[in-house]
């Protein structure tokens, strides 16, 4: 087994064609063919299944994916890792962080990082915290920095929570609580609460703890988008509680108003999340000292 064959198999169980994945892989259809064929006699069962013209993954192709995927991103990771060793003048942090934390909290940090350290290279995927966790398994991203409210597998994964996030109340500034300096929960009964869908870590934390307070809204708008969220409350569609990092800018400009609610607090933590016994980068362990000193 070698790590061309590891590839070939890799870049065929995306496309599951071979012509496609001989033309992403500069080489032959007959070439990718024979890669296959003789990991699958190094592996001792099929891979895939040819059914008439369409290509599948067996259920051992399935199963042997994700492994796959780990032994080439730990070999390129190892490669990244050794350059760093002695010189952090050049090198490449990549890792995964959720919508608002990438969005609002990270860019002064990263900042901080760049000044310092230049000649390295940053790629920050933000996206699904589903989708965050599965390229942490396969070893695509080497750390990730969420919320701790999405859940994750505590013997596999080490953490640490290094920032406290508050939610608060936004109203638009012609709302009729714009100019008080607190409301209730009574208050908010009749207005029209703007969240983000079910799936959201965000709305199951605020749906749990509006249960706890003995509180519902009657009516709900529910958009996926953070950004949208803040429009829809400035053209008055109705209120919404955010990350208060979130809105900044909004209550500068005197777009958005925050209103405390008496006797409530939303919090939640931030933190990093990295394979447990992992062997992280001289960049990563650089950032993650740079988290650490805004730790709460």
């Amino acid at each position: 087994m070698n790590l061309t064959k590891l590839q070939t198999f890799i870049t065929l169980s995306d496309c599951l064609n071979f012509t496609l994945a001989a033309e992403k892989l500069y080489c032959s259809q007959p070439a990718v063919s024979m890669q296959i064929q003789s990991l699958e006699r190094d592996l001792g069962f099929p891979l895939f299944d040819r059914i008439g013209k369409k290509l599948y993954l067996t259920k051992q192709g399935e199963h042997f994916k994700p492994y796959a995927e780990q032994m080439i991103n730990l070999y390129h990771s190892s490669k990244e890792h050794i350059k760093q060793l002695d010189n952090l003048a050049y090198g490449t942090l990549s890792f995964g962080a959720s919508n608002f934390v990438g969005v609002y909290l990270l860019p002064t940090i990263l900042s901080d990082f760049n000044n310092k350290y230049p000649g390295i290279k940053i790629i920050m995927d933000i996206t699904s915290s589903s989708q965050l966790i599965h390229k942490l398994e396969s070893k695509k991203l080497e750390v990730l920095v969420l919320s701790d409210r999405i859940p994750i597998d505590e013997n596999r994964f080490q953490f640490k929570k290094f920032h406290q996030d508050e939610l608060v109340l936004i109203v638009n500034n012609q709302h009729r609580l714009a100019q008080k300096d607190e409301c209730t929960l009574e208050d908010l009964i009749d207005e029209t609460l703007i969240l983000k869908p079910n799936k959201s870590a965000t709305r199951n934390y605020l749906d749990g703890e509006f249960k706890e307070y003995g509180f519902s809204f009657p009516k709900y708008m529910e958009i996926s988008n953070l950004e949208a969220i803040k429009q829809s409350v400035i053209h008055g569609l109705g209120v919404s509680i955010v990350s208060g990092f979130s809105i900044k800018q909004e209550i500068k400009n005197g777009l958005l108003v925050e209103v405390p609610i008496k006797g409530v607090k939303f919090l939640r933590g931030i933190r990093y999340i990295y394979h447990r016994g992992s062997h992280l980068s001289p960049a990563t362990r650089e950032f993650l000292s740079l988290l650490d000193q805004k730790s709460i």
